[in-house]
Order: structure tokens, then C-alpha cells, then sequence
């Protein structure tokens, strides 16, 4: 795919800020409402696969070791989903499609990773919908997945995400790489007693991509293979 202009990305920011000035105002005209057990069955934290697992690579940083992991997963043959912060994507459109040209999938992780459990409705639509515009115009791709950073959100995140059609995705194990920095604890954490339908939280870490050649090789030993989250999700 051919990296865009920067008069290119100039305008898409723009058509991105003014679209999601209408969508705040459309969204938050209309707020959902539902008790905190309703919401919480909202959020997903594993899959539906038996024979499938998911990595979830949250970035908005790490840009030299997204390139490494792209060319160890179309080394294994191997498929993972890139939460992006739209701020870092937007810095980054060029690696945006690479991941989108080698067959992986692309979900929001925000715009300039803030906490949402501190935000209110109108600040969860403002934060989520940035992200989601931009990513969708870079990727040429709707966006269907939110994972709100740190794991952080409150009813009024997943309502917000909800009302832009999209599914508020947790884990099911965390690699917690960014605090971890060893390869041997990362794959450790990847792969210990791991079953179908994990979502598997990674970054992109130089330990982490050290590790994961061992890690798509152990789940190749396991019969897992490696899914998309949507498609996890079924």
C-alpha cells in the first residue's frame, strides 16, 4: 500500500477531528442506559474458539519492534490484532499499513491513552470516536474493537463504545511486558496451561518479540492456532 502524504494525513486528521464533532454530538444526544452486571457482560475477555488464540498487541509506542513483529508472524504464518493509539498512528501511518498488508487485524486502543474510568460519557465518545475515524481512513478498514488503555473504563466507556458499534475487548492473560523485561517471563506467561480462545496481552517490546518466536512455536507444538480477535470472538 502506498504511504500516504503528509498533506494526505493533514486532511484526514482534519476530516477525522470535524466527523467526530458530529458523532459526539449525535452520540451523546441519545446516551444507553443498563445496570453494571448488563455492562460487564458486555466486555469480552476471552474467545469462543477451542483450537484458537489470540495476541493482542497494544501500541503506542515501540515502533522498530511493531516491524520485527510483523516479520516474525508472516514468518510463522502466524495472525495477531494491533490495538493502536490513534496519536501513534497518526505519527505512523506507513507501519499502519504494513500491519494492514500482512493480514492482521487493526482495533482502537484510544487517541492519546488516557484513562477512561476518569472520563465522563462526552469524554469516553471524544477520546474513542478520534481514534476510531482516523484508524478506519489509515487503514482503509472499519474498526470494530475498543480496548480501553490500562484496562481502564467505567459504564460510561463501554456505552460509548457500544454506540459506535464497537466491542469493548479486555484479556484473558497478561504478558505485562512493559513492567517484565524478560523474554524467558514473557513466554512464560504466554504459554503456561494456555487454552482455546485466549486473548493474550503483549506491547511491543524488544523481550517481547525475542520471545515470540518460541511462543508461536509452542503453540504449534499445542495445536493452537493463532486468530484474529474478531474472529476469536466468533
Amino acid at each position: 500500500m502506498k504511504a500516504l502524504s503528509a498533506r494526505t494525513v493533514h486532511l484526514l486528521t482534519n476530516f477525522a477531528l470535524a466527523f467526530v464533532l458530529v458523532l459526539v454530538a449525535a452520540v451523546c444526544f441519545f446516551p444507553s442506559a443498563g445496570t453494571a452486571s448488563e455492562l460487564e457482560d458486555r466486555i469480552f475477555r476471552r474467545g469462543t474458539s477451542e483450537d484458537g488464540v489470540s495476541l493482542m498487541v497494544n501500541v503506542y509506542w515501540g515502533t522498530e519492534e511493531v516491524y520485527r513483529i510483523l516479520d516474525i508472524l508472516a514468518e510463522y504464518g502466524a495472525t495477531a490484532t494491533f490495538f493502536l493509539g490513534g496519536s501513534w498512528a497518526d505519527d505512523n501511518v506507513s507501519c499502519v499499513h504494513a500491519i494492514v498488508d500482512g493480514g492482521h487485524e487493526i482495533g482502537s486502543h484510544g487517541y492519546f491513552h488516557l484513562a477512561h474510568d476518569t472520563l465522563d460519557y462526552e469524554g469516553n465518545v471524544r477520546e474513542i470516536a478520534a481514534s476510531v475515524e482516523f484508524l478506519s481512513l489509515a487503514a482503509g478498514m472499519p474498526v470494530t474493537l475498543f480496548a480501553p488503555p490500562s484496562g481502564a473504563y467505567n459504564d460510561s466507556t463501554v456505552e460509548a463504545a457500544e454506540k459506535m458499534s464497537l466491542r469493548t475487548v479486555l484479556w484473558s492473560r497478561d504478558t505485562v511486558d512493559w513492567r517484565d523485561k524478560d523474554a524467558d517471563t514473557v513466554y512464560r506467561r504466554a504459554t503456561e496451561d494456555v487454552r482455546g480462545g485466549e486473548l493474550i496481552l503483549m506491547h511491543p517490546m524488544p523481550h517481547t518479540a525475542e520471545a515470540l518466536p518460541r511462543i508461536l512455536t509452542r503453540y504449534r507444538e499445542m495445536g493452537l492456532r493463532t486468530l484474529s480477535v474478531s474472529d476469536n470472538l466468533g
